[in-house]
Order: C-alpha cells, then sequence, then structure tokens
C-alpha cells in the first residue's frame, strides 16, 4: 500500500525511499515485530479461555512435557497476521510473487487450524486425517506453482551447476508442490519443543531474504550464475515479515512457552518458505538451508519404515529431536544445539551461490 502510494506521487521527497527494497525490507521487519509484540498478550489470553486445557499432550512422549498441559495453541495466527498486515502495507501490490506466497501462508495455515482446532476439541493429539491433509495441501500448492511457473517459466536449476539442467514446462507445478509440501509438513514436525522451529525458520529467512534480493538483481544475478527472475526481489520484504513476527512470536514462546504455533503457523511458515525458494528456483538450495527440517522429516520417515519392517526403532523417538530428549539433553540444550545446526547450514547454503 505505502510503495503504490509512493508511486502515485512520484516518489516525491522523501518518499523516494520507498524505491528501495532494503528500506522495506528493514520496515517489514520492524512493522510484524511490533504488531507481534503488540497483539500477543491479548491474543494468548483469549486462546486461554477459548481452549481450556490448550494443546493435548502426547502420552508416549518424554515426561518433562507434562507439565506444558494447559498452554494454548493456534498462536501461529498471531504470526500470520502480523505477516499479512505487514505486507500488505510494505509490498508492491501487483507483484504476482507475492501474492502466490500469501495464498500458500492462508491456505496451508488454514488446513493447519483446522488440525489444530480438531486436536483441541476432541483432546487428541490425531487432528484432521493425514490423507485429507495431504490432498488441500497439494491443491494449494499446486495452484501456486502454477501461476509461479505462467511468470518465470519451469527450469530447474541446482547447486554447483551454472544454468538450468532442465526445463520441466508444466510438469515444474508437481515439483515445485512438492517441494512447498514437504517442506510445510518438515517445519511442522520440528515443532515440538519451544522455540525449537521458531529460530530455525528466522534463520532461513534471512538467508532468503538475501537469496531472494539477488535472483531479483540483473547486475547480481549475472554475476554469481544464478537464476534473475524479475520480481523476486520483494520477496526479501516478505522475508523480513517472517523475521519480524518470527522474533515477536518467540517474545512469548521462548521456554517456558505462553503459547504453542500448533500446526497453523508450523505449516504456513514451511510451507511459504518452500513458495520463496520456488520463486527464486533455489528449491536444493532450501534443502541445504533447511536441512535441520529435513533430518526431522527424515528421522520420521527411516523410523516409520524400519519399524514396520523389523519391529525395532532405529531412534527411541521420532522426531529427532525427542530421541535426544530421551538420552538425557535438558529440552534448552536440544533447541539451542539445533538452532546452531540450522545457523550453520544456512552458511553452507548460502555458500553454494558462487559455487557453480
Amino acid at each position: 500500500m505505502f510503495y503504490l502510494l509512493a508511486e502515485y506521487l512520484d516518489f516525491a521527497g522523501f518518499l523516494n525511499l520507498f524505491r528501495y527494497l532494503t528500506f522495506r525490507s528493514g520496515a517489514a521487519v520492524a512493522t510484524a515485530f511490533v504488531i507481534g509484540l503488540l497483539i500477543g498478550p491479548r491474543f494468548i489470553a483469549m486462546l486461554r479461555v477459548r481452549q481450556g486445557k490448550g494443546q493435548p499432550i502426547r502420552d508416549d512422549g518424554p515426561q518433562t512435557h507434562f507439565a506444558k498441559v494447559g498452554t494454548p495453541t493456534i498462536g501461529g495466527l498471531m504470526i500470520l497476521t502480523s505477516i499479512t498486515i505487514s505486507m500488505l502495507l510494505w509490498m508492491d501490490l501487483s507483484n504476482i510473487y507475492i501474492w502466490a506466497c500469501l495464498f500458500v501462508m492462508a491456505g496451508f495455515g488454514l488446513v493447519g487450524f483446522l488440525d489444530d482446532y480438531d486436536k483441541v476439541t476432541k483432546r487428541s493429539t490425531k487432528g484432521v486425517s493425514g490423507k485429507v491433509r495431504l490432498l488441500l495441501e497439494f491443491l494449494i500448492a499446486g495452484l501456486a506453482v502454477a501461476l509461479i511457473v505462467s511468470q518465470s517459466g519451469g527450469k530447474l536449476y541446482m547447486p554447483f551447476v551454472n544454468g538450468p539442467v532442465a526445463d520441466l514446462g508444466w510438469f515444474y507445478v508437481i515439483f515445485g508442490a512438492f517441494v512447498i509440501v514437504a517442506f510445510g509438513n518438515s517445519v511442522n514436525l520440528t515443532d515440538g519443543l519451544d522455540g525449537l522451529a521458531t529460530m530455525p525458520v528466522i534463520i532461513a529467512s534471512l538467508a532468503f531474504m538475501l537469496i531472494a534480493y539477488l535472483a531479483g538483481n540483473a547486475k547480481y544475478a549475472e554475476y554469481l550464475g544464478i537464476p534473475h527472475i524479475p520480481g523476486a526481489g520483494d520477496l526479501a520484504i516478505y522475508c523480513g515479515a517472517i523475521i519480524g513476527a518470527g522474533l515477536a512470536f518467540l517474545w512469548f514462546n521462548a521456554p517456558p512457552a505462553a503459547v504453542f504455533m500448533g500446526d497453523t503457523g508450523s505449516l504456513a511458515l514451511g510451507g511459504t518458505l518452500g513458495a520463496i525458494a520456488v520463486v527464486a528456483h533455489h528449491e536444493f538450495v532450501l534443502a541445504v538451508i533447511g536441512g535441520l527440517f529435513v533430518i526431522e522429516a527424515l528421522s520420521v520417515i527411516i523410523q516409520v519404515f524400519w519399524f514396520k519392517r523389523t519391529g525395532k526403532r532405529v531412534f527411541r523417538m521420532a522426531p529427532i529431536h525427542h530421541h535426544f530428549e530421551q538420552l538425557g539433553w535438558p529440552e534448552s540444550t536440544v533447541v539451542i544445539r539445533f538452532w546452531i545446526v540450522s545457523f550453520v547450514l544456512a552458511l553452507a547454503g548460502l555458500a553454494t551461490l558462487k559455487l557453480r
């Protein structure tokens, strides 16, 4: 809104600042952060009243988690509200990529909300059927990727390779939808400890803020040998809004958490990061930067696969963060060490930008 207003006034005087993605990205961070802090206390109080006993705790989980009984969930709505308001204020409303990512965030947020609501009302950890969830997620992601492909095509890029490795055309819709759904559910699986998913999401958003800015700039993209996607630079503003909203949520989610983001937040944030990677054509780099989420998802897949074949477990409990808890690591130790891993992987992912 501010960008279009400044454009209408011909960027006169101080409004010239609104031309710059760096300024609007910083403003998006600050706006989402302030909104999150302002709405947080009342939002959490409302959730406590409406949910009563809060999020159901797994009976087979670590015993320390039973101290969290009564903590409200669906706090992801705080994050999504902060991001949406910030984006509408600072984005270029004519940018189709932003709307595609907002569509994924809203759609995945709705799926997650339905799942959280079902768990809270039925006092169960099961939620909505996995098949129904995946069907809805693929439908939402597919529509968003189709919109993206209509603008930037379906070329596939890989780290360490200069130029596209294949042109998938409209088959890219299937690939892109898989990336979005897979990453959304990977973040969802990681969200099991106070602050565990929030900070790695912020770290990944910082990395993709830089990637989006570079991909949207023709000179930087040519120098680095990465795909130039006109309009992708505005996704730096989106990443900024995620960072600001995530920091505000972490204020309330820091141990001991006053609120959980629930599937409402984790699915939406993961799906959005997946959509941003698809727009920037950095899907494989996302697997490195978001490697912590990939490891968490793989731990569940390996555990289920091996248990069905042999009746034995590879990990004491999956996802893998619970395995370390069962080994005796305090929750805070698991969280901080996983944050460190996430930071190192983000640096590794960024290092691939020039290695082509």
